[in-house]
């Protein structure tokens, strides 16, 4: 069941039209991936990882990204890697569990549907893993409050 409660799909933040960076999350972490451009030995890029504010870039030109966080990480657990053509960056959140509602500071925020999807798909995956084991595909949502006496294997 836990493998549903993964991010299904990564939101975009795109800016004068062109993909900046795609991101998701989990309790745990908030992942950016931004594509890189061809040609470039990989050697040349870089990403410097703080407690709130990450910048990415190649060696000797401005950075491509130079941010604050939406919210401060634990910087000896958040790294980065080069993946094929994408740069992927995982920043560990300080606060696991804290819905994000963009990895920058004022950057493609989510929206109010968005954001509330996403806390959502948290909360079931925290109580999923603080409760190993509940199975909810035998659940019956009706919309009515459930019969305490039978409600989770009570009295029958």
């Amino acid at each position: 069941m836990a493998e549903k409660l993964a991010p299904d799909k990564r939101h975009v933040f795109v800016h004068n039209g062109q993909k900046v960076f795609e991101w998701d999350q989990t309790l745990d972490e908030v992942n950016m991936y931004i594509t890189l451009p061809p040609n470039v030995p990989t050697k040349q890029f870089f990403s410097k990882i703080q407690s709130k504010h990450v910048e990415v870039g190649i060696k000797g030109n401005p950075p491509y990204l130079n941010h604050d966080l939406e919210h401060p990480v634990k910087t000896d657990s958040s790294f980065w890697t080069l993946e094929d053509d994408t740069m992927h960056i995982t920043l560990q959140k300080r606060e696991k569990g804290l819905t994000w509602s963009s990895p920058i500071v004022g950057q493609g925020q989510l929206d109010a549907y968005a954001a509330d999807q996403e806390q959502k798909r948290l909360m079931l995956q925290r109580f999923q893993e603080e409760n190993p084991g509940f199975d909810f595909s035998q659940a019956d949502f009706s919309g009515n409050c459930p019969d305490p006496r039978t409600f989770m294997g009570g009295i029958r």
